[in-house]
């Protein structure tokens, strides 16, 4: 390896570099004032060229999607933070991305109305799902990932069969769809505003869907009826996700808290409190013990779920963060930005 002397200066002093090539760098001179003791927690750093709107890990950790303003969808590699596809088609601003489990497909939600799902090896469209009215903001694949969920602008929640393409549930005022029949088979009052977010618990049974009605509602899959409506919140609720056992919800809201709530119960048992401007992204870790939170202060945050407290703030993001996510394994966290990067986190 070619060793820049130069560059040594100012690697910071418990690095591993410096730990490694110590005759190196005892040749170069010597920072007095201002060098720092570690590098800061940010492990990569990838610019995206555009607004970054919605991040997600792949399931072994390998990969990160990113939705952005450019209407592009990418494929980056963690190891290289080079990108391995540009998954073009959107017409209008990306919102909203996810991986299917397996990794094979991406699901991704628009501003063009539409929800599109992507083969990861070939690039190409493999579905575009039709009948929302206005801007798709959230979108997510089942655990087996035989259905997507949307949340769109159009007041609706909707879920698709992957493999038909067909819808089976929606909601304005709700309504459950045969897809044999055609027919409507219940309607249903539902949010009265924005969908904001939307996400599926682990079972596949339950979604749970966040507004700009101030609202958390958890929609039973099987008949499309809410099983609870959650309120507190003092501002639109604009991310939202279950636990991985499925007995809790994490909520962020433009309120500027994080909330944790009781499937059972449908009460707050913790509200987090820090950020000094609106919460736009909210996901736990894999065991449940952590919640991770992004922010227009520009922070993202980790948080612990049993005491309420704040375990890290992370900082380097110079606009708004967008969405976050943790890896499987909850090892890292991904973040995307106003700042157009894309930073993942040790």
């Amino acid at each position: 390896m070619e060793i820049y002397e130069s560059a040594l200066v100012w690697i910071p002093q418990n690095s591993l570099i410096r730990k490694t090539y110590p005759a190196d760098v005892s040749k170069v001179p010597k920072v007095i004032l201002g060098l720092s003791d570690s590098w800061g927690p940010a492990e990569l750093i990838m610019q995206n060229g555009s607004v970054v709107r919605s991040v997600a890990f792949s399931q072994d950790g390998s990969r990160v999607i990113s939705g952005s303003y450019d209407k592009i969808v990418r494929i980056w590699n963690v190891t290289t933070g080079r990108v391995e596809a540009e998954l073009k088609g959107h017409t209008n601003w990306v919102r909203s991305v996810a991986f299917s489990q397996e990794g094979s497909r991406v699901v991704s939600g628009s501003d063009d109305k539409m929800v599109q799902i992507w083969n990861v090896t070939t690039g190409k469209v493999e579905a575009k799902l039709k009948g929302h009215t206005y801007c798709v903001m959230s979108v997510a694949f089942s655990q087996d990932s035989s259905r997507v969920v949307s949340g769109s602008g159009d007041r609706t929640v909707r879920i698709w069969s992957v493999t038909t393409g067909k819808r089976t549930a929606l909601g304005k005022f709700r309504r459950i769809w045969n897809v044999t029949t055609g027919k409507v088979e219940a309607g249903l009052k539902g949010h009265t505003d924005l969908v904001m977010s939307v996400a599926f618990s682990k079972d596949g049974s339950r979604v749970v869907s966040g507004s700009r009605d101030k609202t958390v509602r958890i929609w039973n899959v099987a008949t499309g009826e809410v099983e609870a409506e959650m309120k507190g919140h003092t501002n639109l609720v604009n991310s939202v996700a279950f636990s991985p056992e499925g007995s809790r919800i994490v909520s962020g809201s433009f309120d500027n808290t994080v909330r944790i709530w009781n499937v059972t119960s449908g009460k707050v048992e913790a509200e987090l409190k820090g950020h000094t401007d609106w919460v736009v992204s909210v996901a736990f870790s894999q065991d449940g013990s952590r919640v991770v939170s992004g922010s227009d202060d520009k922070t993202v945050r980790i948080w612990n779920v049993t005491s309420g407290k704040v375990e890290a703030e992370l900082k380097g993001h110079t606009d708004w963060v967008m969405s976050v996510a943790f890896s499987q394994d909850g090892s890292r966290v991904v973040s995307g930005s106003a700042d157009n990067t894309v930073r993942i986190w040790n």
